[in-house]
């Protein structure tokens, strides 16, 4: 079981983000936006981070809740520095702490980081579609 160097908050990381309350790794890795990094509370060498699930699926307008934060594929340096390759959603309702360990992160098939997790980072313009989505968690 490996551990990483830790994210920061606003890394866009590959995930095996689990699919129900099982807390399972799910079979397939997808990116998650890193939220918050810490130690485990009963284990400080534990490292943990706080991420919310992302999607490229039903990423139209229409399809996208108020909880949730679009990054929209386009030629702009704040796709770019993202690190995705698709429109992408994130949603901020569906929140987990996770230990940062190979169980659940993997570096992504291009590996732009090199051998850890990270694919990119929030560019600072979407911050305010941040706090938006924040704001709309019931």
């Amino acid at each position: 079981m490996t551990s990483y160097p830790l994210p920061s908050p606003g890394d866009i990381v590959w995930c095996r983000f689990p699919e129900d309350a099982r807390l399972k790794p799910a079979p397939k890795p997808r990116p998650a936006l890193v939220l918050a990094v810490g130690a485990h509370e009963d284990d400080p060498r534990i490292l943990m981070v706080r991420v919310a699930a992302g999607t490229s699926r039903k990423v139209t307008p229409a399809q996208v809740f108020p909880w949730e934060m679009l990054i929209q594929s386009d030629s702009s340096s704040a796709f770019q520095v993202s690190g995705l390759s698709y429109t992408t959603k994130f949603n901020i309702r569906n929140t987990l702490e996770l230990p940062y360990t190979s169980v659940f992160f993997e570096p992504p098939p291009l590996r732009p980081y090199g051998a850890i997790p990270k694919l990119g980072s929030l560019h600072a313009s979407y911050m305010a579609a941040l706090r938006a989505a924040y704001g709309n968690v019931e």
